[in-house]
């Protein structure tokens, strides 16, 4: 047996027996052999196990994607030697040009499945080759000769080439460009802020049915076949042909070859004239270039890109951080749009490493003026995680899948936007967020970088260190972005041995301790996507008293709404916003005329500054308690009595006891509030304050001021509400605890005063 015979009968997957087996039972049997170009070299670069695995998937690629004729052993497809597979097919007598056909078929396949795997794991393609032979019928004891002549014959072929323009395929394809076969879907491309479509990309497709029917072998054919700017421009008219009316503001979205942009029939006079003929203009056209082949002259290419850009021109940049130059060709470039490949989105609400990389890509694109685009979003997490990080624009099934014609439905984003400041406008929580307030470890601004990254390596838990210099904070670093910073080719160099300001966030957010949860939150969740989750820090008096993590905040503002929707504030246990407006509307249901009393403290906000918030807090409860108690004494058993929130009340009661209920309010609290000053301030009957101008003046003690409002006929909810509050306004113009009624009009609670 020759070395050639042992080779291919020592490597082939099934036994001796059932390969000899499968030669005796058919004849004129098709021999395929396909090698992996550089296979050697592959090995030497990579090692044994990237080779073998690009030899597995090339055997599975086969497998996979021969259609049925008799399979041996139920696989057709065999290793025979380093990075060479045959395939076996039973086709009877077919000529060389079928069997051309048939071989650089499957070539164009498995290039585009290997590619794939290639482009992304190792930055680069390796070409296939291809070649075929036939074994004709012929006796029992010469087959297996035969077979192993035929194997040379192919393997000859394959290391020589294929005659490409002899393929039956070439035909097809030209007749499917010279005829306009080319069919395009379009992929909206949304808007994560406001949902609506910024720009569809044109997808195209070969005939339905035909061997171009995938775009992936409609592309490959081209790109081998030399048809590749042919193959362009035909998708290019025909999607500014059938793409229909943009809306104001969208653009139209075309996949071009990196070669495609230098090259001197890829004019923009041909492109510029069929865009008049359709009535788009070149500011509705952006030109999409795929970063996962190579640009070989750099110089001319970004050249010619400048050219198209004065001209009006868009550029995005497709596949960006899986291709040949990576990050470096993306900042060269500074595209308009960064579109991310699907392999970083691909679980990004669950892996952080993924989801530090969309941060990363999403801030060099603010840097360079670019937007990012996420490709191939799947999944209701993915696409809530990627607007949460600050990501501009979405595309991918779940969004919408590409369609004919263009599927004009808006993203509801309801589901999509992050827990952000307009979520809290419906929460109510004055709780001091001094209250909340953590305690975490403190460097001065010289502290080296290292020292800083021991102190997070040895503490696990700890997610920031505050820099602060005689008491003061003067900036925040966040472990995430230390490790960041470190994490480059040259950070730990650059940085390691420098002080630890040269890092730190110089503007992190600082408040007050007597600043409440809910403004806290607002203002957090308005910060910079990348900042909005970094934790504020709080201070006393200017100097530093702790941090608070935005969980923290959610976690009370949750709390709080629970206790809402219970019906009851949480620091008064008085029903709430929830309980009020079901008593308002059912009374104005009954049509019975009833009152509203809208009390309200002033001067407390000075108050609160000078003693405190538990202090104020207690004059909170202290108003609460003399309302129940004023309500209970002169009322009605169905009077009802509601904190708002803050130091704002509201009491439904009967007309005819409403004003002796305020005038018990306020002569009681007038006479109580003495006790939560100190002597000497309830002595003057002033304290001394900053204004909202933040300058210090006198203030008098805080007193209550009530408005009544009659609703005497039906009224709407939103009516009623504006006229206690005008009420309760005017009240509060007058000096002391008073207590005013509207008597402008009696008809109802919606007659203008």
């Amino acid at each position: 047996m020759s070395h050639s015979q042992a080779e291919i009968m020592h490597a082939a997957t099934p036994p001796i027996f059932e390969l000899k087996k499968f030669l005796h039972a058919h004849n004129w049997l098709s021999i395929f052999i396909f090698r992996l170009k550089d296979f050697g070299l592959c090995r030497e670069l990579y090692g044994d196990h990237v080779a073998e695995e690009l030899e597995n998937l090339l055997i599975n690629a086969l497998n996979q994607h021969d259609p049925g004729s008799p399979m041996l052993n139920a696989r057709h497809a065999l290793r025979i030697s380093c990075g060479e597979a045959v395939l076996i097919r039973c086709l009877g007598q077919a000529g060389d040009s079928q069997l051309m056909d048939q071989a650089f078929s499957l070539k164009v396949k498995l290039q585009a499945i290997l590619r794939k795997h290639t482009i992304s794991s190792l930055g680069r393609e390796f070409e296939i080759e291809v070649g075929f032979a036939m074994l004709p019928e012929s006796s029992l004891f010469e087959r297996e000769r035969i077979f192993h002549e035929a194997i040379r014959d192919a393997r000859r072929m394959a290391q020589g080439g294929i005659d490409l323009e002899a393929v039956k395929l070439s035909s097809t394809f030209r007749s499917i460009i010279r005829n306009g076969q080319i069919r395009m879907l379009f992929q909206p491309i949304y808007d994560f802020k406001t949902g609506a479509v910024m720009a569809w990309e044109a997808l195209a497709r070969g005939p339905r049915g035909s061997d171009f029917e995938s775009p992936s072998i409609l592309f490959d054919f081209a790109e081998q076949f030399g048809q590749l700017f042919a193959l362009e421009q035909a998708c290019r008219s025909k999607a500014m042909e059938t793409v229909g009316t943009l809306a104001s503001g969208q653009r139209l979205f075309l996949n071009i070859h990196p070669r495609t942009v230098v090259d001197p029939t890829f004019a923009p006079g041909k492109t510029l004239e069929i865009l008049d003929k359709h009535g788009l203009r070149p500011e509705d056209i952006v030109f999409e270039i795929t970063e996962r082949h190579s640009i070989k002259d750099f110089t001319s290419f970004h050249k010619t890109l400048d050219h198209y850009r004065s001209q009006g021109f868009k550029i995005a940049v497709d596949d960006a951080g899986t291709g040949y130059s990576g990050l470096s060709t993306v900042a060269a470039l500074k595209p308009d749009f960064i579109k991310v490949d699907m392999s970083l989105v691909r679980d990004v609400d669950k892996d952080p490493v993924r989801r530090a990389l969309m941060e990363t890509m999403v801030t060099l694109a603010g840097r360079i003026g670019s937007e990012i685009i996420a490709e191939g979003i799947e999944t209701k997490g993915e696409a809530r995680t990627l607007t949460e990080i600050g990501v501009h624009f979405g595309q991918g099934y779940y969004l919408s899948r590409p369609h004919f014609p263009k599927p004009e439905t808006p993203l509801d984003m309801k589901e999509l936007t992050p827990l952000r400041s307009d979520n809290f406008g419906r929460l109510s929580c004055s709780i001091p967020i001094g209250q909340l307030v953590q305690k975490t470890l403190t460097v001065s601004p010289r502290t080296p970088v290292q020292s800083v990254q021991r102190i997070f390596a040895t503490n696990p838990a700890l997610s920031s260190v505050v820099v602060v210099e005689d008491g003061i904070p003067r900036g925040l670093v966040m472990g995430y972005s230390l490790d960041r910073h470190l994490a480059t080719l040259y950070g730990r160099a650059l940085y390691a041995e420098k002080p630890v300001a040269v890092l730190m966030d110089t503007t992190p957010m600082i408040v007050d301790e007597r600043e409440p949860v809910e403004s806290v939150a607002k203002d957090a969740n308005t910060r910079e996507m990348l900042k909005a989750y970094d934790e504020v820090i709080v201070t006393s008096g200017g100097q530093f008293l702790g941090v608070v993590t935005v969980q923290k905040m959610l976690t009370t503002l949750a709390q709080v709404q629970v206790e809402m929707a219970k019906g009851t504030n949480p620091l008064t246990g008085i029903p709430g916003n929830v309980a009020l407006e079901k008593e308002i509307e059912t009374r104005l249901r009954r049509a019975k005329p009833f009152c509203m009393l809208y009390a309200d403290l002033d001067n407390f906000k000075v108050y609160n500054d000078v003693y405190g918030f538990k202090d104020g807090d207690f004059v909170i409860l202290l108003l609460g308690r003399i309302m129940t108690w004023a309500i209970s004494r002169h009322g009605h058993s169905g009077d009802f009595l509601a904190h708002i929130g803050g130091d704002d009340f509201v009491a439904m009661v009967n007309p005819e006891k409403a004003e002796r209920i305020c005038q018990a309010v306020t002569r009681c609290f007038k006479r109580l509030i003495l006790n939560c000053y100190h002597t000497q301030d309830r002595a003057r009957g002033w304290i001394m304050g900053k204004g909202r101008d933040g300058k210090e003046q006198q203030f008098p003690l805080v007193s209550v001021s009530i408005g009544i409002v009659d609703c005497m006929a039906p009224c709407s909810l939103q009516a009623l509400g504006e006229k206690a509050a005008q009420i309760k306004g005017y009240a509060k113009t007058l000096p002391g605890n008073v207590y005013v009624r509207d008597r402008r009009g009696s008809s109802g609670c919606g007659q203008a005063a």
